[in-house]
């Protein structure tokens, strides 16, 4: 238990004493030991919901004796960030909420959780929006798709200062929409480029009409990237003509569409960042993870079979405290034995959007090196 808690609770709190320690902390209490969670109100039952592989989902936590006061404390390590909600049972009816004492949340495409900052953790300032950073430009363009049956809409982030006299780097994003709405990738590559940690770059950021289908290792969705996109692209902006510097990006599935694309259309996109992929696989038997991974088991089994080389160059990170962090671990082996350079990092974070937005400056920095890094090649 948190020594800020445990002191409290050892005076015999009452409402007023309750009341001054809920104004004077921020919550959830963190300590280098662990994290301690705390929910006031009258309720039957109160129970945490949380994000961490290899943890009871649900965990109860303690009403203190004669109050309205319930805590819970887990050991988190020092640098972990994990979402959360709390499950309040008052009169047989369960309502999820997220922390009414934490104003810190994270949104997804589901709504939103409140967000636990364990000791040592902090936001990476480069992804806050700067006034001092120069924006971007946004641009939406249509192709029209004979592989995936009709229009599909594009957006481009063409970089601050953008001249057709020169040519830049590509980097194509899957489910970019997303990233941009729940990752501040906008904001992410005007203060990486502004402070010349990434070189300007041209983003196509790209959404997909049937994700689970399109993105799970699908051929159409491959030849949408390279024999669509791709020279649409080359035809109307200015890009560089080297696979060194055309990069595919995508975190879970968006991961296995980046890496399938790479696979089946080796030499076009020498790099990939590839965030919490879903790289479903079965060495025997049968994977496990319902029907919807049936398509992505697939394409895993005939890559681990025969991987080539996808990409010289690729940045794979996955969180530990997700269930995917297996099979993340057992692809980088595999990549290094077929000659392919991987940094690879593990964090302690889970499946999540703001994950995804904490590895940007490495993954970028790491695969487009800008002048602030000063290397040499």
């Amino acid at each position: 238990m948190n020594q800020l808690l445990e002191d409290l609770l050892r005076g015999s709190p009452n409402d007023e004493s309750i009341k001054r320690f809920l104004e004077s902390n921020t919550f959830p209490l963190s300590a280098p030991d662990g994290v301690t969670f705390v929910y006031y109100g009258d309720a039957d039952a109160v129970l945490l919901q949380h994000w961490i592989f290899g943890l009871p989902s649900s965990q109860d936590l303690e009403r203190a004796s004669g109050t309205d006061l319930w805590h819970l404390t887990l050991e988190l390590p020092a640098d972990s960030r994990i979402e959360y909600k709390f499950d309040v049972v008052k009169d047989d009816v369960n309502e999820w909420i997220t922390d009414p004492l934490n104003p810190l949340t994270a949104e997804d495409p589901f709504g939103h959780n409140s967000v636990c900052r364990a000791h040592g953790y902090r936001r990476p300032g480069w992804t806050e929006p700067d006034s001092g950073s120069r924006p971007g430009s946004m641009e939406a363009i249509s192709i029209d798709s004979r592989y995936l049956d009709g229009p599909r809409q594009v957006t481009l982030y063409l970089p601050a200062r953008f001249r057709r006299s020169r040519q830049y780097p590509l980097l194509v994003v899957h489910d970019g929409e997303d990233f941009l709405r729940f990752a501040d990738l906008k904001a992410v590559l005007d203060n990486l480029t502004d402070r010349l940690e990434i070189p300007p770059m041209i983003v196509a950021l790209t959404q997909p009409g049937d994700r689970l289908k399109e993105y799970a290792g699908d051929p159409d969705h491959a030849s949408f990237i390279a024999r669509e996109l791709l020279p649409h692209l080359n035809a109307t902006l200015p890009l560089e003509n080297d696979a060194k510097r055309r990069c595919l990006m995508g975190a879970s599935f968006g991961a296995v569409a980046s890496l399938s694309t790479a696979w089946r259309y080796p030499g076009l996109f020498d790099r990939l960042l590839l965030l919490s992929g879903s790289f479903a696989f079965s060495d025997i038997g049968t994977h496990g993870r319902g029907p919807v991974f049936d398509p992505v088991v697939r394409f895993m089994n005939a890559f681990r079979k025969s991987p080539g080389t996808p990409a010289r160059k690729l940045y794979v990170a996955c969180g530990v405290y997700e269930s995917l962090i297996y099979e993340n671990r057992s692809l980088v082996p595999l990549l290094q034995a077929n000659h392919m350079d991987v940094r690879f990092r593990e964090v302690r974070d889970g499946h999540n959007w703001e994950n995804w937005r904490d590895r940007l400056q490495d993954g970028l920095s790491w695969l487009f090196p800008g002048p602030l890094w000063m290397v040499y090649e």
